[in-house]
C-alpha cells in the first residue's frame, strides 16, 4: 500500500499520513521549504513501521506535480491514495491581495488537484482514491480568507469532474472538509486570536467540542474502504452540527 500526502509533514496532512501508517507500507510525505517538520514527521511515520520518504517540491505547478509523482514512482508502482493537504495561506483582502501571489495561491490551493490527478494517473489502480482537503471558507466567505477559500471552491468543482473521469478506471475522488481544526494555517489566518476562535468554534457547536484528528481521519479511512466504493465526488463536512441552516 502506498499513500502520498502533500502538504503532509503537519497538521491535519501528518495526521492522515499517520492513520495509514502502517508496517508494509510506503508513505511519501510532500512539502516545500520546513526540512526540520519534514525530518520529525518521518519519525513519527517510521515510528509507526510505515516506509517514509520526504518529497520537497511545489505542487502548485504542473511541472512541480509531476516531479513529486514521478518521485512516488520511483519506489512504487501503484498509489492507493493521494491526499491533497497542501496550502498556501494570504491573509489579506481580497482588494489589495497582489494579483501574482493570489495566482500562485489559486493554483496550489485550487487547480493544483488536477495537476496531481494528471501526473498520478500511471499509478493509480483500481480502489485507489484522490482526496482534497476543503473547509467551510469554500462556501461561506470569511475574512482575509478569500485566497484560500476561492482556490478550496474552485477544487470541490474540479473534484467533481474529476470524479466523472477517474470512476470508469475504479478510482474514487472526494472532498473532506473538517471544521476548524488549530494548524499553522488557520494561525496564519487568525493569528492572536486563534485560540479565542477555537473556543468560540467549541462552545457554540451543537456536539459541545471542536473536531479533533480521530474525526476526520476516520472518515477519510472509510472513503478509502471497499465500503465506500460507490461514494464520488463528494464534498464531506466533518463539523458535529457546525454550520448547519434551517
Amino acid at each position: 500500500m502506498a499513500i502520498l500526502v502533500t502538504g503532509g509533514t503537519k497538521g491535519i496532512g501528518l495526521a492522515i499520513a499517520r492513520r495509514f501508517a502502517r508496517p508494509d507500507t510506503d508513505v511519501f510525505l510532500n512539502f516545500r521549504t520546513d526540512t526540520a517538520a519534514a525530518e520529525a514527521a518521518r519519525g513519527t511515520i517510521e515510528a509507526a513501521g510505515a516506509r517514509c520518504h520526504l518529497i520537497q517540491g511545489d505542487v502548485g505547478t504542473p511541472a512541480g506535480a509531476q516531479a513529486v509523482l514521478a518521485a512516488v514512482a520511483a519506489h512504487s508502482d501503484r498509489l492507493d491514495q493521494l491526499v491533497h493537504c497542501a496550502v498556501r495561506v494570504i491573509a489579506e483582502p481580497l482588494l489589495a491581495i497582489d494579483p501574482v501571489a493570489l495566482t500562485e495561491a489559486i493554483n496550489l490551493n485550487g487547480t493544483a488537484i488536477v495537476y496531481l490527478a494528471q501526473a498520478a494517473r500511471p499509478l493509480f489502480r483500481p480502489g485507489s482514491t484522490l482526496f482534497f482537503l476543503s473547509s467551510r471558507g469554500s462556501r461561506t466567505p470569511l475574512p482575509n480568507y478569500a485566497a484560500v477559500g476561492a482556490g478550496k471552491s474552485l477544487a470541490e468543482s474540479l473534484i467533481r469532474y474529476l470524479a466523472l473521469e477517474l470512476a470508469p478506471l475504479g478510482v474514487r475522488a472526494n472532498c473532506v472538509a473538517p471544521s476548524a481544526v488549530d494548524t499553522e494555517a488557520l494561525r496564519q489566518v487568525y493569528g492572536a486570536r486563534t485560540e479565542e476562535i477555537m473556543r468560540q468554534s467549541a462552545a457554540s457547536n451543537p456536539s459541545g467540542r471542536n473536531v479533533v484528528e480521530d474525526d476526520y481521519c476516520s472518515l477519510i479511512e472509510y472513503l478509502a474502504s471497499p465500503s465506500a466504493a460507490m461514494i464520488q465526488g463528494q464534498v464531506v463536512f466533518v463539523t458535529g452540527g457546525s454550520y448547519l441552516a434551517a
